[in-house]
């Protein structure tokens, strides 16, 4: 009895994350060799895209940038934040409160000395900025972005 309730549970768990499959698996992963993203990114995007770099406070021409659009990865274009959840944080990075569902992967950083949640694209594992608690409603969330991780594109 052990084994077919151990087997049945199994059973249903597969099933629940067959069907609970993240948006981010559905991306299509993008791999180029570092040679080929040098080629392909400006040096100062490169060096935060591919070795997660960090570009200067209020550098980023995406600051000034009120347009309806979207904010798509540099490296690969996937599309990563509507226009309608940019806001300023006044820190001098462009930052949203939300981003498209499963276009960001996390993992944690410890670089400074204390941890920090850093976001990535999710096709090309760009590394797009950190991600914080002390945004606005409604989420209460900053992803604080580096502009020359991004592109933006006008509706």
């Amino acid at each position: 009895m052990l084994r077919r309730h151990f087997l049945c549970l199994t059973g249903m768990g597969l099933f629940a994350a067959a069907c609970s499959r993240s948006e981010a698996e559905t991306v299509t992963p993008l791999t180029l060799s570092d040679a080929e993203w040098k080629k392909r990114l400006p040096p100062a995007s490169y060096e935060v895209l591919r070795h997660e770099a960090t570009e200067r406070a209020f550098t980023s021409p995406l600051l000034n940038e009120h347009r309806k659009g979207t904010f798509v990865c540099l490296g690969c274009d996937l599309p990563l934040f509507s226009s309608d959840t940019k806001y300023d944080s006044m820190t001098g990075w462009p930052s949203f409160f939300s981003a498209l569902p499963g276009h960001l992967q996390t993992k944690s950083d410890f670089k400074i000395g204390i941890p920090r949640t850093e976001y990535h694209c999710a096709r090309c594992g760009g590394h797009q900025g950190h991600l914080f608690d002390d945004g606005p409603r409604p989420t209460g969330k900053r992803y604080c972005n580096n502009g020359v991780a991004l592109k933006f594109i006008p509706a």
